[in-house]
């Protein structure tokens, strides 16, 4: 890393030896505060390294850039220390040390921690976990994002979920959730007077007949998790079917769902479909010739969020 150079790592046995000497040092732990209180080494300070204000917080315990200081983090696989290391390296401190292995190290030599639940097995919350439960979809929170392409311009607005629920058991989630093809909106071109009437098209014959289909729906068949459920990357392959202008065809693509400490689900999604297959084939090249203007791309992407309770 760029200022490697710029610190150096300490054992938990060196910095026990450290302070059985009673050295003059700053130890600094850089997680959240919650976490601090939970667990943390004796008499460290905390300064949260995931804050805007990580250097204010710094400053507040010592703003010698000559002072010795030693950072802290969760374990050997989290970048907490490090991106601190680094930061106060770009602002000129001069002596930093880390504890290689953080918490995690300095509890496996079997060294005294402080906090309110020092012995409780420390949950990292990097991958998902998810209990048996059902979930109603919340209409309000939940939303798709459109984005349609031709050669030329680029258009995309709403449109809303309707209703829906999703049960997961032992991790595999099915369900179902309900679209209002009434509600599609265009939004690029607020203000303009083409709008409603790239919205009129939209609800019309040319594309998703929204009169005679005033409903679509998606069907999760199957949505199981990825071989690394990450919290923040993609981590469940959602299998399911669209029921859409009448037509069913199945969509596939992956998924990044997460739980929110009440227990809400969310789930959000970005892939595109091939709009042909629900036989919305206006401006297409392969069902038509000489379309000129007409032209519209196939792939409309798709950029769906669930929330659920």
């Amino acid at each position: 890393m760029e200022d490697a150079n710029k610190y150096k790592q300490l054992s938990a046995r060196e910095f026990k030896q450290w302070m059985n000497e009673n050295r003059s040092f700053y130890l600094i732990d850089t997680l959240p505060e919650d976490h601090f209180q939970k667990i943390h080494l004796p008499g460290a300070d905390n300064a949260c390294v995931y804050q805007v204000i990580f250097l204010e917080l710094v400053k507040a315990i010592t703003d010698d850039i000559n002072a010795v200081i030693v950072l802290y983090g969760s374990g050997s696989k989290s970048l907490d220390a490090v991106k601190a290391a680094e930061k106060l390296a770009h602002e000129g401190f001069q002596n930093i040390y880390i504890l290689d292995g953080g918490i995690e190290a300095w509890k496996s030599a079997g060294y005294s921690l402080e906090g309110e639940y020092p012995e409780t097995p420390d949950d990292p919350h990097t991958r998902l976990k998810l209990e048996d439960r059902t979930y109603i979809v919340d209409t309000g929170q939940s939303s798709i994002v459109w984005t349609g392409r031709n050669p030329s311009s680029t258009h995309f607005g709403n449109i809303k979920i309707a209703g829906g629920e999703l049960k997961i058991l032992n991790s595999i989630i099915t369900g179902t959730f309900d679209i209002d093809m009434h509600s599609i909106s265009n939004t690029n071109l607020d203000g303009d007077e083409l709008q409603p009437v790239l919205t009129a098209h939209l609800k019309s014959d040319d594309f998703f007949l929204a009169d005679k289909f005033p409903r679509a729906s998606f069907s999760i068949d199957r949505g199981k998790p990825g071989p690394e459920s990450y919290v923040t990357y993609p981590n469940y392959d959602i299998q399911g079917t669209l029921d859409l202008r009448g037509t069913k065809a199945e969509q596939t693509f992956m998924a990044t769902v997460a739980k929110t400490p009440d227990n809400t689900l969310s789930i959000e999604a970005h892939f595109d479909i091939d709009r042909t297959r629900w036989n919305v084939v206006y401006g297409s090249t392969r069902f038509f010739e000489h379309l000129g203007m007409h032209l519209v791309f196939d792939l409309i992407s798709i950029q769906l969020r669930i929330i659920a309770h």
